[in-house]
C-alpha cells in the first residue's frame, strides 16, 4: 500500500505544532525528514548514528517548539539549526570520540571508502608508506586532521599542544610529503 505523504503549509504546520496535534508530527516527518537527514549526514558520516540524531532532532523539535518564533526566521531554518547542533554535539561527545579512537586507521580509511563509493586507495598510491616516514608528532596530527576529521582546534585539545604548533607541524608534514610528488 502506497501511503500518501502529508504536506501542510508552514503556517498550518506551526499552528498544529503549537496545539500539539498528532498530525503535526506526521507532517513534520513527511515534509522534512529527508532534508534534515541530509544535513545530519554531512556532519556525521555513520548512517546509524545519523538516523539516531534525526530521531533526537524530531523529539527536540517537539519538546522545544515553544522556543520557536516566526519573527526570528523560518521554521525550516530553525529545525536545520537543531539538527546541525545535535550532530556537532554528538561528534564532540566523549563517547563518540572514544569509539572513534578505538578503531584502527585502516578501518577508518576502509569505512570512508565504502561510504563514499570512491576508488581512492591510499595504500595503492603508497601514501600510507609515505606517512610512515614522517616524524611521530607529524603522523599523529595528520591522522587526526586528515583521517579522522578533527579541526585544528580539536586536534590541539586532543594532543594537549598549542594551536600554532599543530598548524606548523601539519604544514611541515605536507611539505615533507610533497617532496615525494614533485
Amino acid at each position: 500500500m502506497n501511503k500518501r505523504k502529508l504536506s501542510l503549509s508552514e503556517e498550518e504546520l506551526v499552528l498544529a505544532l503549537r496545539n500539539r496535534e498528532k498530525i503535526a508530527v506526521e507532517a513534520l516527518y513527511d515534509m522534512y525528514s529527508a532534508s534534515l537527514f541530509g544535513v545530519i549526514s554531512r556532519v556525521v558520516s555513520d548512517e546509524a548514528t545519523a538516523e539516531d540524531i534525526l530521531q533526537e532532532t524530531f523529539v527536540k523539535i517537539w519538546h522545544s517548539f515553544s522556543s520557536y518564533s516566526e519573527d526570528k526566521g523560518r521554521l525550516f531554518t530553525w529545525m536545520v539549526n537543531i539538527a546541525r547542533n545535535l550532530s556537532i554535539d554528538k561528534l564532540r561527545s566523549k563517547d563518540f570520540k572514544n569509539n572513534s579512537k578505538n578503531q584502527a586507521l585502516e578501518n577508518n580509511v576502509t569505512s570512508i571508502d565504502e561510504q563514499k563509493s570512491t576508488v581512492y586507495k591510499p595504500e595503492l598510491m603508497g601514501i600510507k608508506d609515505l606517512v610512515q616516514t614522517l616524524k611521530p608528532e607529524q603522523k599523529s596530527i595528520l591522522d587526526l586532521v586528515y583521517f579522522k576529521g578533527y579541526t585544528h582546534v580539536e586536534a590541539a585539545d586532543e594532543l594537549g599542544i598549542p594551536l600554532g604548533t599543530i598548524k606548523t607541524r601539519l604544514r611541515m608534514a605536507i611539505i615533507e610529503l610533497r617532496k615525494y610528488f614533485n
